[in-house]
């Protein structure tokens, strides 16, 4: 069986969309977890009447106090009964064979050693110029494969149990990669699949779209920890680039060029050539 989490906060005015793609699945095999981030509207008033009107597939929610979506990530991890885990974001939906297609590629990979899941495309998002019907690489090797963008990741639960993502005190965004670079970088790889199963619009109230040097420096220690695992696996010049990226909020910080060091574990030559390439990028940008 394949979970569906949906972590929720304010969104009851797409949510709906989500429920309806489920309502339409061709295969039933499947569960829709509900972790309400403290949301201050009426989600959970909607979610506890599908749970009265739906008889094709279980619905489970929970609320609890706004710590972020990464928080409500681990909390459906613990609540999910499926063998994979897929999320679906309150303002996205599946289409209507979604769950289907998931369970043959799931079985297709069920003998395989060194795979941590599935993957397929968003429509909506970017994704990259990949060629195959599919391809086995890890998260870190994506660029390298044509995989770059949004994908629709589907990993094994018990693999988002033994990584779950970190929790920083008062800290309330945490990208994704700070769960699947770990997992990639322990050897474990995904089949990514040139199929679209998800449908995304990236709305102006969305964390994609909301990602200030502010708000990244008020989730700071997430930032440095996602940034310490890029810099296990990323190549010049994107390596550098990304040092020139986290420079940005690092002196918004006040951090000194010593200190930025010790944060990446890098030389101050490369600190320097991060500067440089950033730099570069933003002028020819203009």
């Amino acid at each position: 069986m394949l979970t569906i989490l949906t972590p929720a906060y304010n969104r009851a005015y797409t949510i709906h969309l989500a429920y309806e793609s489920l309502c339409r699945q061709t295969c039933m095999d499947f569960e829709w977890v509900v972790v309400d981030d403290g949301s201050a509207d009426n989600t959970e008033e909607l979610v506890r009447q599908w749970q009265k009107e739906t008889t094709a597939f279980p619905i489970f929610y929970e609320k609890q106090e706004n710590g972020g979506k990464h928080r409500a990530v681990n909390r459906g991890v613990a609540l999910a009964k499926g063998d994979y885990v897929l999320i679906l974001d309150s303002d996205d939906f599946l289409t209507d064979d979604a769950v289907e297609v998931i369970a043959g590629w799931t079985a297709e990979i069920a003998q395989l050693s060194g795979f941590a899941g599935v993957s397929g495309l968003k429509d909506g998002a970017r994704n990259g110029n990949m060629k195959a019907a599919y391809v086995d690489a890890k998260n870190t090797e994506r660029m390298k494969y044509g995989l770059q963008g949004d994908k629709a990741e589907v990993y094994k639960t018990e693999f988002m149990r033994k990584y779950p993502f970190p929790e920083f005190e008062g800290e309330k965004f945490l990208r994704e990669n700070a769960v699947w670079d770990a997992i990639a970088l322990d050897g474990y790889k995904l089949r990514w699949y040139n199929r679209v199963i998800y449908k995304c619009e990236y709305l102006a109230d969305g964390l994609t779209q909301t990602i200030s040097v502010e708000k990244k420096a008020a989730n700071f220690q997430g930032q440095t920890y996602c940034a310490r695992l890029k810099m296990r696996y990323l190549r010049f010049p994107i390596k550098d680039l990304q040092i020139g990226v986290f420079c940005e909020t690092a002196k918004y910080l006040k951090k000194t060029d010593k200190e930025i060091c010790e944060l990446l574990g890098i030389s101050s030559f490369r600190l320097l050539s991060g500067k440089m390439i950033y730099g570069l990028r933003n002028l020819l940008r203009r």
